[in-house]
């Protein structure tokens, strides 16, 4: 069954798929989002599976000040004209107090022009777009996680000091997601790009493979790649690079780093020794298995989220950006206005929370919409993700 719409609701949890529920009481704080749950992107639907489950808890805990959280969480398929039109109907047929993680450059994109000049909070969106961060110009619109300006910049500074003379390629999806990629590691190389980028090679999010691009690239004479792509894609490259005996030093994105949902795909013997980049505890590495954040979370999947993949990171994603909207809520008192959400929004100073990696704070402020700055270095062994080194700004 295709999933049209995920609705959380007072007492129910996790709603039946297409399934259409009462009206909330007028207590409730209603809040929409719309999410991948199909097309090519569907495996970051875990993402709005999580902050559902998250909000299952959350309601059945007691809510905020006596006050459930509805999460309405429609179906976009990746589509930014899909994506437009679910958030029009959550704005102005169910009336939501703000819009939460939608997730994806393009689909969020499309949709902030229209939240800034209706003023609904367009709260954490997913992805890593410099755009996020504009509070001159798009007061409304706030981001969550490191942008890939600074991605790129903490892969540059390691590469530049451990591989100097790299010849690098790299394989970006054409279009905003990519292109920043592809900007930053360029300003991040400096003078060095030059003559170090020696391959550019894009695909669509239409395409069913990325072959032929990695055999362009292996061609190029490559020995450093940085596998930009994104989820099923971003695997195909890794079990091309085996395929095609090419051995190059590897960079992959953090949005593509899920050991369950990625490098599983790609086969893990396949991927040992890439380089990747998180904020997060990643729940598969065994030197967080007592930790009591990890077993917080653990408890919280096993009864809230059966379901879920617990060596998916975007479980650990979803949880975390639950916990960071709860915390803007709880800030907002009485008045949960979209003027009051939004000021709130601003207001987070040195919020801890239990699946960030240590070290790593959320912070905001009318002049900084995006909370995360900081990123460590990880190396896959087979396994599980380690990270290395220190947290790092850009």
């Amino acid at each position: 069954m295709k999933t049209k719409k995920m609705l959380l609701h007072a007492g129910i949890g996790l709603a039946l798929l297409g399934v259409a529920f009462p009206a909330a009481a007028q207590t409730s704080i209603k809040i929409g989002q719309t999410m991948p749950y199909s097309g090519s992107a569907s495996s970051y639907s875990a993402i709005g599976k999580a902050e559902l489950a998250y909000f299952a808890k959350l309601n059945a805990e007691g809510g905020i000040n006596g006050r459930k959280v509805e999460l309405l969480s429609l179906d976009d398929g990746y589509s930014p004209p899909k994506a437009f039109e679910q958030t029009r109907k959550l704005v102005e047929d169910d009336k939501v107090m703000a819009i939460f993680s939608t997730f994806g450059t393009p689909t969020n994109a499309v949709v902030k022009k229209y939240l800034n000049g209706k003023k609904v909070p367009q709260l954490f969106a997913t992805g890593g777009a410099t755009q996020w961060n504009d509070p001159e110009k798009f007061p409304w619109t706030f981001g969550w996680q490191p942008n890939y300006r600074l991605e790129m910049a903490v892969y540059a500074r390691y590469l530049l000091k451990e591989k100097p003379d790299g010849k690098i390629g790299i394989l970006y999806q054409n279009d905003d997601v990519g292109k920043d990629n592809l900007k930053g590691l360029r300003e991040a190389l400096g003078p060095a790009a030059a003559r170090m980028i020696v391959k550019e090679v894009s695909y669509e999010t239409t395409d069913a493979t990325v072959a032929s691009q990695m055999i362009q690239l292996k061609a190029s004479g490559a020995d450093v790649l940085f596998n930009t792509a994104a989820s099923k894609f971003a695997a195909q490259a890794i079990r091309a690079t085996h395929d095609l005996n090419w051995h190059p030093l590897q960079f992959l994105s953090n949005y593509s780093s899920s050991v369950g949902a990625v490098l599983a795909p790609a086969g893990f013997d396949n991927a040992v020794g890439i380089i990747s980049s998180q904020f997060q505890k990643d729940p598969s590495d065994g030197k967080w298995a007592d930790d009591p954040g990890r077993k917080e979370w653990a408890d919280w999947m096993d009864k809230y989220y059966p379901s879920g993949d617990k060596s998916d990171i975007f479980n650990v994603y979803g949880y975390l950006t639950a916990q960071t909207l709860v915390e803007v809520l709880k800030l907002c008192g009485n008045d949960v206005s979209a003027q009051n959400i939004r000021a709130k929004a601003e207001a987070l100073h040195d919020l801890s929370l239990p699946m960030l990696l240590p070290g790593i704070k959320l912070g905001t402020s009318p002049k900084n919409h995006v909370p995360l700055g900081q990123l460590y270095l990880m190396r896959f062994d087979g396994k599980s993700w380690e990270t290395f080194g220190g947290a790092e700004s850009g």
